[in-house]
């Protein structure tokens, strides 16, 4: 009986060890968010601070203009994310699915976008948009994120597209079913998974992108939030606490968001959809 408790009571202690190490960042995050300025210095390093306070939160929620790099941020996440996951869901089934000339031209050139260092590629990306006008704009992000994410979110939709058989879209054409309405009524509910895998990714990728949001944004009108953040940080000075409390205040989103896809990330992609 201890014999089969030990590897049990170690298994679960690792997960514990795990989850502390994975979520002490988030604790400090919070407890200098809490921690008054006058205590950030003088105390140490401590577990807890001896005197709390929600000033910094209250002085980023009223006195900056954190409300609206969190509206930008929400704004191009949120968009980029459902443009990226209805484009890569549309080309992901052609690829998997059809045989056509040029496809693997097509696969080459999508994997060679993926090669290249973004900070070689800001100067000419300011040189195409600054004409039409798209610099300084969400949109213009909107459009860049869209254009570096999709590629990534193809293939990875491509994988979920390959792993369904192909007898279920056979069966559903023989009954009558057009190619397209078998994607949408039969395909697309079995790919839950793989969207809200590609949606929580993609969001995650533009809420925290900083180089051409920092690029290609001047001034806080259409500063996302990792650009807002540079706002506490003053040439002699840096205000940890407020910048901690609004690192506190961004990650609700992304916490609510997967709050509600998890899920969809966690079920079976075609647990019952075939059988014998």
């Amino acid at each position: 009986m201890r014999r089969s408790l030990l590897p049990l009571l170690a298994h679960r202690l690792a997960i514990l060890i795990y989850i502390a190490f994975a979520l002490f960042p988030l604790f400090w995050l919070f407890k200098v968010s809490v921690t008054p300025n006058d205590l950030l210095y003088t105390e140490g390093v401590r577990l807890w601070p001896s005197r709390t306070t929600f000033e910094h939160y209250g002085f980023v929620l009223r006195h900056s203009d954190f409300p609206t790099f969190f509206k930008n941020s929400l704004i191009v996440s949120a968009s980029t994310a459902i443009v990226v996951t209805i484009a890569a869901s549309l080309s992901g089934y052609a690829l998997s699915r059809f045989g056509f000339r040029g496809k693997y031209l097509i696969v080459a050139l999508m994997l060679l976008t993926q090669m290249f260092p973004l900070v070689m590629l800001v100067a000419p990306i300011f040189k195409i948009l600054s004409p039409i006008g798209l610099t300084n704009s969400l949109t213009g992000l909107v459009i860049v994120y869209t254009a570096f994410n999709v590629p990534f979110a193809t293939f990875l939709m491509q994988s979920f597209f390959d792993g369904i058989p192909k007898d279920l879209e056979e069966a559903a054409m023989i009954d009558g079913a057009t190619q397209f309405v078998a994607f949408r009524q039969i395909i697309l509910p079995l790919t839950l998974p793989g969207i809200a895998a590609t949606l929580g990714f993609v969001f995650t990728a533009a809420w925290s992108e900083l180089l051409f949001a920092l690029m290609l944004i001047n001034g806080n009108a259409a500063a996302t939030f990792p650009v807002g953040l540079l706002t506490f940080v003053s040439k002699f000075s840096v205000d940890f606490g407020q910048m901690m409390a609004a690192g506190i205040l961004a990650l609700i989103p992304a916490g609510l968001f997967f709050l509600l896809i998890q899920r969809y990330l966690v079920q079976g992609l075609t647990a019952g959809a075939v059988k014998g």
